[in-house]
């Protein structure tokens, strides 16, 4: 079990403290626990429970209504609203309780209704992406485990293999090829695989090495292949220095190339940018820049 603090619940639930401590003298919504040396926390339970609560509360369900319900039907009214949730916290915040429960089923409902509401590109940028945005907050203070970041990604990895298979796509003689890779050491893959879809959904041809992949292979496949451009992404967490050298013998290696680059560091060049990089925070400042 992990502990939290109140402030950790505030910033995970939306929910302010002084409302916590209100709800917890009033309907004794959770119980802080004590540790040996008498500092109150609350643990996984009380954050699903109270994420849970947000959720109902945001969609019109008064408090006093939601105290009366027990954890079981909470959670049976939480997967209700998962066809109809409309606001982008809410489907937020149910995935990361269908994460912490290992809850395939709760994830698939949400994820799914919103691909139907919104399509699946705009889906992975307004809610995935957000997501996994709380999800790195959640492990850097211990909330998720391995098994968790392994649950869920494999879900999402699915999600967008899927929907890549499903483009159908028109290629002609002008149709431009880029090369998609994540240099070695790099294997957080989930980032370039959604930027393969956006590059096939708009007629682009791909070839797609994946991660891990030495420089060596990259300089020879593009001297037997006609490659217009590449694209990858850096999430490991090298040293600023380590990243500026890594960018600028990209940039010689390939520097009749245009070359996209995404993920940690990006700022880390500032002036100093080489001509044939470009850096991009998004996936909307990358099909800015390919003006798609």
């Amino acid at each position: 079990m992990t502990h939290y603090s109140i402030k950790d619940l505030q910033n995970f639930t939306g929910i302010k403290a002084h409302t916590i401590r209100m709800w917890e003298k009033r309907y004794n919504i959770v119980e802080p626990k004590r540790t040996n040396t008498n500092i109150r926390y609350y643990d996984d339970d009380d954050l699903k429970k109270l994420i849970n609560i947000s959720i109902l509360n945001r969609n019109g369900y008064k408090i006093s209504a939601i105290v009366s319900l027990s954890d079981s039907a909470i959670s049976e009214e939480i997967l209700s609203l998962a066809h109809t949730l409309n606001d982008f916290e809410s489907q937020i915040e149910g995935l990361v309780v269908s994460m912490i429960d290992f809850d395939e089923n709760m994830f698939e409902k949400i994820f799914n209704t919103a691909v139907i509401k919104m399509g699946f590109e705009d889906a992975v940028i307004n809610i995935l992406y957000p997501f996994f945005e709380k999800i790195g907050v959640l492990w850097q203070i211990g909330t998720i485990t391995t098994s968790h970041n392994y649950f869920i990604s494999n879900l999402v990895r699915q999600k967008i293999i899927v929907a890549i298979d499903g483009l159908v796509t028109s290629f002609t003689n002008k149709t431009k090829t880029y090369l998609l890779f994540l240099p070695e050491g790099e294997h957080h893959e989930l980032g370039l695989l959604f930027y393969q879809y956006i590059l096939k959904k708009n007629n682009y041809t791909i070839i797609y090495l994946g991660a891990n992949v030495p420089d060596e292979c990259l300089i020879e496949l593009t001297k037997s292949e006609k490659i217009n451009g590449l694209m990858t992404s850096v999430k490991a967490p090298l040293k600023q220095d380590e990243f500026v050298e890594y960018i600028k013998d990209l940039s010689k290696k390939f520097n009749s190339k245009p070359i996209y680059v995404s993920g940690f560091g990006i700022n880390s060049l500032g002036d100093m940018l080489p001509e044939n990089i470009s850096f991009f925070k998004n996936p909307r400042e990358f099909k800015n820049k390919l003006n798609v």
